[in-house]
Order: C-alpha cells, then sequence, then structure tokens
C-alpha cells in the first residue's frame, strides 16, 4: 500500500443542500481541508462574495472573491496566532482575520527566511500527516520488473540518450565552440561563463559540474575545448575523463593557432565522433539503474496537492524498484527540513539541518525578508504566501521514502533510493547540479509555467493545474491537474507520471527538447577576481 498526504474535503450533506438558497449551494469540491488541524481552506475554483462553503465541517461565507488556489480563513485567527496549513507551520498572523477572509501576503508573515527579525520565535513542529493508505495498480506494484530503453555505455553505465558533447573548458572557448555546432549539425554545443579567475571551492564546484556532464551516461563522447591560460586544468579533466573510460578528444585554441582553425579542426573530430555513435542501439536496461531528478518551478498553491505529491508517489515507486530518486532545492526545504531530517538515515539528518541552516544565513547576512524570491513573485500570485507553505508543498516530490543521504551540488549519490542534493532554488542550476550528479532524466512540476529544459537530459514538464496545461500545451508533458479537473486519484496520476518518464527515458522526446531549451547554469559560492 501507499502512504500519501491526507486531503480532506469535506461533503455537504444532502439535508444541508436542500436546505440552503440556490445561490449559494457551491460545487461539493468549492474548497480543501488539507488537514484536520489547518485554520485555513484552500479555494478549488474563484469563489465569488457571499459564497458559503462547508469544507472545514462548518458553514463559512466569504465576505470577498477569493482567487483559485488561494487560502481563506476556517475560523477567525487573531493577530499573533500561527496560521497552519497541511498540519504544519506556515506563518504568523500580522491582521486578525475574520472567518472566510483572503489569507495572504498582507495579513501573513513568514517566520523563516527572514534576516529582519530579531527575535524569530520558535515554532514546535507537527507530525507528518500519515493519511490513508493508498493501493497502486497490479502493473504499478510489480514495478521492480520494469524496464526502460536506454544505451549501455562500456563501462556498464547507462544513459536515456545518445549525445555527443562539445565542451569549452572556459567561457572564452565558447565561440568556437559554438561555430563546430553550426558546422556540425546533431552534437550538443554547451557554451557557459565559467572555468577561469574562480578560487577554491568554487573552481573545484565549477569542475566537478563540467567533470559531471562530459561523463554522463547520457554523452556518447565528448569533444573538450580549452583556451590555454585558464584556471581551470583542462588537460587535468581530459585525463580523468578518459581514465574514466569516456571517449573524450581535447582542443586548445592557442595551441591551435586561433579560434577559427580551432573551429575547423574541432568540427572535423565532432563529426567523426557523432558518426561512431550513431551506431548505438538502445536495449532493455533494469528500472533500477534509473536517476530522476525532481524539480519544480514557476509553482503555485497547487503544486503541492496535485502535481508535487504526483510525482512523489512516482518517485517512491522508482525507489522500491531499486532506482534513485534526487530531490533538490535546499531552500525549498526551509519550514519542512525537520520532516526531512525525521525520514533520514541518522548520519544524514545532521547534513539536511546544517544545509538547510546555510541557505537561510544568507537571509540573515542582508538583514532581509527572504520573500520576494522564495516565494517569488509568480509563486505569492499563485496562492503561495510564506517559504513555509511553499516547502512542505515543494517536498512532497520526494514522496514517502527514506532519506539516504544528503550530497553536495553536482556530486553523484553513493546510494541508491531518496537521496536529498544541496543546490540552490534557482531553477537551471539546480538541475544543471542534478544531471552532474548522474540523473538521466528531470521531472519538473510547474504551476505558473516554466520552459526550462537541459542540454544533455529530457525534461518532463508536469502541470499543477489544468487551465496551464491547455494555456501552454506546448510546453506541458503530462497535466497533473486533473487531480482537481476531474477528480482522478492522485495514485492514477503517480502511475502515469512514472510510465512517462520510462517512455522518455526510452527515447521519448520531451516538450522542452522539442522546443530547443537547454539552459545551463551552475551554482557559484565564489567571488570573480
Amino acid at each position: 500500500g501507499y502512504t500519501g498526504p491526507r486531503y480532506q474535503c469535506t461533503a455537504i450533506s444532502a439535508h444541508e443542500r436542500d436546505a440552503m438558497p440556490a445561490d449559494l449551494t457551491g460545487p461539493r469540491t468549492d474548497a480543501l481541508l488539507m488537514h484536520a488541524d489547518d485554520n485555513v481552506l484552500l479555494a478549488v475554483t474563484d469563489l465569488p462574495a457571499g459564497h458559503v462553503t462547508f469544507a472545514g465541517g462548518s458553514p463559512v461565507t466569504l465576505p470577498a472573491p477569493i482567487p483559485s488556489g488561494h487560502k481563506m480563513a476556517r475560523r477567525a485567527i487573531a493577530a499573533g496566532e500561527i496560521l497552519v496549513k497541511y498540519g504544519q507551520t506556515i506563518g504568523r498572523v500580522i491582521a486578525a482575520i475574520l472567518p472566510g477572509e483572503h489569507v495572504h501576503t498582507d495579513n501573513v508573515e513568514s517566520l523563516r527566511g527572514r534576516g529582519d527579525l530579531h527575535a524569530p520565535i520558535s515554532i514546535a513542529q507537527g507530525n507528518a500527516s500519515s493519511g490513508a493508505a493508498y493501493s497502486v495498480s497490479a502493473g504499478m506494484a510489480g514495478a521492480g520488473g520494469l524496464t526502460f530503453l536506454g544505451y549501455r555505455r562500456s563501462d556498464g553505465r547507462s544513459g536515456t540518450r545518445n549525445h555527443v558533447l562539445v565542451l569549452p573548458s572556459v567561457q572564452c572557448a565558447n565561440g568556437a565552440v559554438r561555430r563546430i555546432g553550426e558546422l556540425v549539425p546533431g552534437v550538443v554545443p554547451l557554451t557557459h561563463i565559467y572555468g577561469c579567475s574562480q578560487l577554491g571551492a568554487d573552481l573545484e564546484q565549477t569542475t566537478r559540474t563540467l567533470e559531471g556532464f562530459a561523463s554522463h551516461p547520457n554523452v556518447a563522447a565528448v569533444l573538450l575545448v580549452g583556451l590555454g591560460c585558464e584556471s581551470l586544468d583542462t588537460a587535468g579533466l581530459a585525463g580523468r575523463l578518459a581514465a574514466a573510460g569516456v571517449t573524450v578528444r581535447l582542443l586548445n585554441i592557442q595551441d591551435e593557432g586561433g579560434a577559427a582553425r580551432t573551429a575547423q579542426r574541432g568540427a572535423a573530430i565532432a563529426a567523426e565522433l557523432l558518426a561512431q555513435t550513431r551506431h548505438a542501439q538502445r536495449t532493455p536496461i533494469p528500472l533500477a539503474e534509473l536517476i530522476v531528478g525532481l524539480e519544480c518551478g514557476g509553482s503555485d498553491a497547487w503544486s503541492g496537492v496535485t502535481a508535487n505529491p504526483a510525482l512523489g508517489i512516482a518517485s517512491d515507486l522508482l525507489v522500491a524498484a531499486g532506482g534513485t530518486a534526487i530531490l533538490s532545492e535546499t531552500s525549498e526545504f526551509i519550514g519542512a527540513e525537520h520532516l526531512l531530517a525525521a525520514r533520514a538515515l541518522p548520519d544524514q539528518a545532521e547534513k539536511i539541518l546544517s544545509a538547510v541552516d546555510r541557505a537561510e544565513d544568507a537571509a540573515r547576512r542582508m538583514g532581509v525578508d527572504m520573500r520576494g524570491a522564495q516565494p517569488s513573485p509568480g509563486n505569492i500570485a499563485g496562492g503561495l504566501t510564506t517559504i513555509e507553505e511553499k516547502s512542505l508543498g515543494a517536498i512532497t516530490k520526494g514522496g514517502h521514502s527514506p532519506v539516504q543521504e544528503m550530497v553536495g551540488y553536482a556530486c553523484r549519490p553513493s546510494r541508491r533510493g531518496l537521496v536529498l542534493m544541496d543546490t540552490p532554488g534557482n531553477d537551471p542550476e539546480s538541475i544543471t547540479g542534478m544531471v552532474a550528479g548522474g540523473s538521466q532524466v528531470v521531472a519538473f512540476t510547474t504551476g505558473r509555467g516554466t520552459p526550462v529544459g537541459c542540454p544533455i537530459a529530457p525534461v518532463i514538464k508536469l502541470s499543477t493545474n489544468t487551465v496551464l496545461a491547455r494555456r501552454m500545451a506546448d510546453d506541458i508533458d503530462l497535466d497533473a491537474g486533473t487531480i482537481i479537473s476531474e477528480g482522478e486519484p492522485l495514485v492514477s496520476v503517480g502511475e502515469r507520471i512514472l510510465l512517462e518518464v520510462i517512455a522518455v527515458a526510452s527515447g521519448k522526446e520531451t516538450a522542452a527538447e522539442r522546443g530547443g531549451f537547454a539552459e545551463f547554469s551552475i551554482n557559484m559560492i565564489g567571488p570573480r577576481v
């Protein structure tokens, strides 16, 4: 059985509905009570002033309209009272709220990610909702026997794509790399702004990320292009790749006599590599060898209700089959880190708490309220009010599997199962880190719409709501909003997501791939000098 989050939508009895005036009789799913301890309700659709909802068990009249996905008070909430959603703290009320009133940024403040609070209060967190047991279908119950059609590399690794990567070790080589891409259609020219004027751990992280892409199982061969005077040790990187069994060729612009000559010679090498790799054939590979990166961006209030928990079910099924899921975006653990730490192996719990403290320290050092960046203006427009609320919805992408380990940015997991990676909340930086860490596929939920992709790994877009799926149909691969719009069971959507992951791992093109979206951004942790 599957244990998922407990969603309560209290239905109105027939007697109650018959006794209500016709103009006040709303749909049975007009609002959601996410947890019995919550003091807020979630509007399922745009609700007009005067509407009466029974979703909390008692009638609540709305004094003003409530937009879809936004919160309303289940009862009167006094200033200074703690706001509760999902059975967890999501902020503190700063102005008294009447029953049915809109609950949002004008009357609620975050207690986390705040460098401007001189004495933030300590909140005793509740337990994670255990909820009802969900049973997966017979087909998914045997997910351990599932396979995807991937590329088996000579060293045993398995990939979902068969790219020839043309990779500059430094931004000064970008022009030559772009020209090679123009001359040899079909290769992946990956330009970036890194590789020089970086020091210490920052340069090490850049090197690790570039090495992770060059040695990625989705890459059949790599042409590495250096300048000749960069900080990054290009020759050393090429040597390590070759020693690891990667098919790698190296060019140095200063040794080749300039960018134009490098591009011409590089084009010949790239064409040769491309011809060699075209002979590769897909073969059945156990699902246990798949690593899926879990991402959310352009989130809205539905993220934590539909797409994220459905992706969590897919993640749990993958883990049960022996595979690995990577949950990232440390700044979006803030306010929910206690739940992740409680699921972690003892040696990893402290790593989780320390990583979150470092992320939150950025706001403390600047003396600012993180809100405006976390949650972003788009998140706020979509109904999210505080970082705590966003985080509690975001971590549901990881399902309910035990956390096996917490790894650094662009580091490969040493254990299978659910793994956390210490990345920023910025989507391209987070995806880049997870792919450098070995993710062959990325599953990306979005409520506002985000067309971000990756140069070497397919990124699957999962819509949190059906309105978005229809409005941005060219950018969405699967609509998880059917949980609300059609009443599809959460577990059913989770199973569909896993099947979509398998199809994409087997070669199905994603919307981001069709659109040519291939963002690449490394998290920088030091100054340029």
